[in-house]
């Protein structure tokens, strides 16, 4: 088969597609809705627990966003969920299993509630929304995308992370799976790895932290709710339309300097 090779001029254009964009209520969903939006996307501004800032975000960007809420690591809800998206917009074109969950708390005092609550949050609802996902893109025909936002935690863990690193670690080969089983359905499935994220009050929460990062990298700069938006862009779009089962790394170049 050989593939129609779009122009560059349209290679970005998301017009016509509607994106489920997980955690939408958050720094980095929010981010990464605003920018598939601004490409031309429907986008589904999902949210659990902050409605309000989930429905400010919807409205601002207008007839072309829904917010929608629900706890992802349970199949009803994430049924819920597609179908309000299918209800508005017809149709589902690609996810961004963005939301998650990312606590400290030392191995040892982590109980089994809390592990099980982070891989339920972190693994699991992406898997439920994946699943759900493909089964509708293999009723209306095939094609579709899915990004998954990891971390650079998923290949090198932070001290108080461990069950957060384990679950990111988990997320990245859930991808590689994905994509070898879903690539028949014309599904594309790819993750992105953040490094440290500018959000308020980070400076002055974590001023010692930041200095840290901006000396360890690069670049010299947290990165911007954006940089990840523009990363899923891509992801998402026909310039990315033979990539499947990779990860981007988007930290800045911290990953490039040596730990030893």
């Amino acid at each position: 088969m050989v593939a129609t090779i779009p122009p560059v001029s349209g290679l970005l254009d998301l017009s016509g597609r509607t994106i489920i964009v997980t955690g939408a209520s958050g720094g980095i969903g929010g981010g990464i809705a605003r920018r598939l939006h601004e490409a031309g996307a429907n986008v589904v501004c999902h949210y659990h627990g902050n409605r309000e800032t989930a429905e400010t975000l919807a409205g601002q960007l207008g007839d072309r966003a829904l917010a929608a809420g629900g706890d992802l690591s349970k199949t009803g809800e994430v049924a819920a969920l597609m179908t309000s998206a299918l209800e508005r917009f017809e149709a589902v074109h690609g996810v961004v299993n963005n939301a998650g969950f990312q606590p400290v708390e030392p191995l040892r005092q982590i109980d089994e509630e809390g592990w099980a609550r982070m891989m339920a949050i972190n693994t699991g609802a992406p898997f439920l929304l994946t699943r759900a996902f493909s089964d509708h893109v293999e009723a209306r025909g095939g094609g579709g995308a899915v990004v998954n936002i990891a971390s650079i935690e998923g290949h090198q863990p932070a001290p108080g992370h461990s069950h957060y690193a384990a679950s990111k670690a988990a997320l990245l080969m859930f991808t590689k799976a994905a994509a070898l089983e879903l690539g028949g359905l014309g599904i594309r499935v790819n993750s992105i790895s953040p490094g440290l994220i500018h959000r308020d009050g980070i400076e002055e929460g974590w001023p010692e932290g930041v200095a840290r990062w901006k000396e360890a990298a690069p670049l010299g700069r947290l990165g911007q709710p954006e940089d990840i938006g523009d990363a899923a862009l891509f992801l998402l779009s026909e310039a990315s339309r033979w990539v499947s089962g990779a990860n981007i790394t988007v930290d800045g170049g911290v990953s490039a300097r040596s730990t030893w």
